[in-house]
């Protein structure tokens, strides 16, 4: 006579065979062992593709182990909510919704673990990690998100659908003796179970005995990010992100603390109602303040700039910088185009947290440039190809000074429309009418412009440029083409009457594809930049430099006498003593680099690490290299400097005392 399961007759599979002896509790068995294969040998697929950089690391078992450790968290937190309720659904009583309950928990869950493995070798292609925060923010944008992965994301995306309908397919088939099963049970078995499953739950969420549960800080044994992020699977990784997205406030205190006035005394800041003001001196005196106009470009990192070490796809770049104030080491804040605009519209230190273009506090009365420039008669505008309210830009510009936005509905018949919308050359011809327009009125102006053209995947109008490469679709070529516009825009802007009267900054958001086996890949995060205009006079910057110096040092061109809370240096007249720093936020791990001699190559870097101890480096530009060193004579100085550095932005964001003097 055959054994009875679930009331059943005994089903052929070892895992329902071993599951039954847990009555009620078998789907989340079920779940927790087939969850544990499925990512394990997703995890081995990935090491085995990135063989090379896991062999570097000589860290292949813990690579393994501590995954296996990570599965048992997702796991154990996808159970957690069947396994709270079980003591009133798994009642003989309400077995019937218990059994529907569990199995749809089940079938979804599993196949979000699947979907989510099936997306990780596309998004590190592109990102060089697992699925993370940015995957998270894109969920918010489903038009432009799709309409990317449409375009050049195809076979990524039909991959990705395949594997979720073919995990529904086999995780229906998996769950059917369960689907069959009837209650076998008593009631006081499940409540006597029940405290022990749920202490063995919480345990394997934890993972830890100590007074903090695990983190993907403590799995981050490697010097290589990407390799660390195979450690974890991407549900988890997903998860963490959104979960660090809802408490992003305290997030800067991730790497340690420091009292409240040593904050001040290492960062030159003051106890005051706005600790960071200052009093900017220009460094050109004009009878009238010039305008200003930024453009701002989609991942134009040194990487395509032929004199910065990169390919020779910007000649037009190379040509206009013989004629501006031309930055030959200078680096950006993050790897998100709002962390650029953060730091060239408002001047703002980077945080672990997000760009404060999208944070809650800093919606209104936060300072930028608009809202300076717009208190002295300037018209402030933002023209953008796409649209305006991706990322939060357009809520966060109309509450701090922009007067008006132009974006995508406003082109009419635009030359070219790619999914993030019209083309740089559209851009940039919307750009020269209005600023042609504002000329006209006699009013000054600042004109922020922000170009898509380089962006995945990679679309722009055919016929303007020689390809540099084949196929067309690529960021070569992308961003061969974005120059092409910057080349024809500047033509007419010389041309033009408020050539003169004007200001211009090119500058990069962020550079492309942001990767590297260091800590926090410095060769990625050098970007061109250049101010040019018929008043200012041309001359090379070489000292490091950072993002947040370009809004002061263009206001100092401008001829403009402010006070402001922005903590970059005037970079239009620096001595020849002058020593630069950066600062740079790579994820989770906060990097900063002091120049302690006359060139570029003398410098100290010190990068911050959730939950761990300060690593300490030395830069190559030239190798393009972060080699990891001995802590110096001044580690801890260099390290509290470098904290302090990160914790004073948290301060004046939460504190909401980065704005202009009443």
């Amino acid at each position: 006579m055959q054994p009875i399961y679930f009331g059943t007759p005994r089903p052929s599979s070892k895992l329902w065979r071993f599951a039954h002896w847990f009555g009620p509790y078998a789907p989340l068995i079920v779940m927790f062992i087939s969850g544990l294969v499925l990512l394990s040998l997703t995890r081995l697929g990935l090491v085995i593709w990135k063989w090379e950089r896991v062999q570097a690391t000589g860290e292949l078992c813990q690579i393994l182990l501590q995954g296996v450790r990570v599965d048992v968290i997702q796991l154990g937190l996808l159970a957690l909510i069947p396994v709270l309720v079980s003591p009133v659904l798994a009642t003989r009583g309400l077995f019937k919704f218990w059994r529907r309950f569990t199995f749809w928990w089940v079938l979804l869950s599993l196949v979000l673990l699947v979907f989510l493995e099936a997306a990780t070798p596309g998004f590190i292609l592109e990102y060089d990690v697992r699925p993370n925060r940015i995957f998270v923010e894109y969920l918010k944008y489903p038009h432009e998100v799709f309409g990317m992965l449409w375009q050049g994301f195809k076979v990524e995306l039909f991959f990705g659908l395949a594997m979720s309908l073919v995990a529904v397919a086999l995780v229906a088939r998996l769950l059917k003796p369960w689907r069959q099963a009837e209650p076998k049970w008593n009631n006081l078995a499940v409540w006597l179970v029940w405290p022990l499953l749920l202490v063995l739950t919480i345990f394997g969420i934890r993972s830890s005995l100590g007074h903090r549960p695990a983190n993907p800080a403590l799995f981050a044994i490697t010097q290589d990010s990407m390799v660390n992020s195979l450690i974890l699977n991407s549900s988890y990784s997903v998860f963490y992100a959104a979960y660090s997205l809802q408490h992003e406030a305290k997030s800067s205190a991730i790497y340690g603390k420091l009292p409240r006035e040593k904050i001040f005394a290492l960062t030159g800041a003051q106890d005051t109602d706005i600790p960071t003001l200052t009093t900017l001196t220009p460094s050109v005196q004009r009878d009238k303040p010039l305008n200003l106009v930024i453009l701002l470009q989609e991942s134009l990192g040194a990487g395509f700039v032929e004199s910065l070490g990169g390919k020779p796809v910007t000649p037009n770049l190379e040509k206009l910088k013989a004629e501006g104030i031309w930055f030959t080491h200078l680096y950006a804040t993050g790897t998100r185009s709002v962390r650029g605009i953060e730091a060239v519209v408002t001047g703002f230190q980077p945080t672990p947290s997000d760009s404060t273009v999208k944070l809650d506090l800093s919606q209104k009365n936060f300072f930028t440039l608009a809202s300076l420039l717009s208190k002295r008669g300037y018209l402030t505008e933002f023209i953008y190809g796409g649209e305006s309210h991706f990322d939060n830009m357009r809520s966060f510009f109309m509450g701090n000074g922009f007067q008006q936005i132009t974006d995508q509905p406003d082109f009419i018949n635009p030359v070219f429309v790619a999914s993030w919308g019209a083309s740089d050359e559209d851009l940039l011809n919307k750009t020269h009418e209005q600023l042609m327009a504002h000329h006209a009125s006699g009013k000054p102006f600042f004109t922020l412009a922000f170009s898509s053209s380089n962006h995945a995947p990679f679309e722009f109008p055919d016929g303007r440029i020689e390809l540099y490469e084949q196929p067309k679709a690529t960021d070569n070529n992308a961003v061969k083409y974005a120059d092409y516009a910057i080349g024809e825009f500047f033509k007419k802007a010389k041309a033009s009457p408020y050539w003169n009267d004007t200001v211009f900054l090119i500058v990069a958001d962020h550079d492309i594809r942001v990767r590297g086996d260091s800590l926090v890949p410095i060769e990625h995060f050098h970007i061109p930049a250049l101010i040019l205009g018929g008043a200012v006079q041309p001359k090379t910057v070489e000292a490091i430099a950072s993002q947040i110096d370009l809004p002061v040092t263009v206001l100092s061109l401008m001829g403009i006498d402010a006070k402001h809370p922005m903590t970059g240096h005037d970079l239009s007249n620096v001595s020849a003593d002058y020593r630069g720093r950066a600062m740079m936020q790579y994820n989770y791990n906060f990097g900063w680099m002091q120049q302690t001699g006359p060139t570029v190559s003398d410098n100290e870097v010190v990068v911050l690490r959730e939950g761990k101890a300060p690593a300490f480096g030395h830069y190559n530009p030239l190798s393009k290299q972060l080699q990891n060193t001995a802590p110096p004579a001044d580690a801890a100085a260099l390290a509290e400097r470098a904290l302090a550095n990160s914790l004073l932005p948290a301060l004046l964001y939460q504190e909401q005392r980065y704005r202009l003097p009443e």
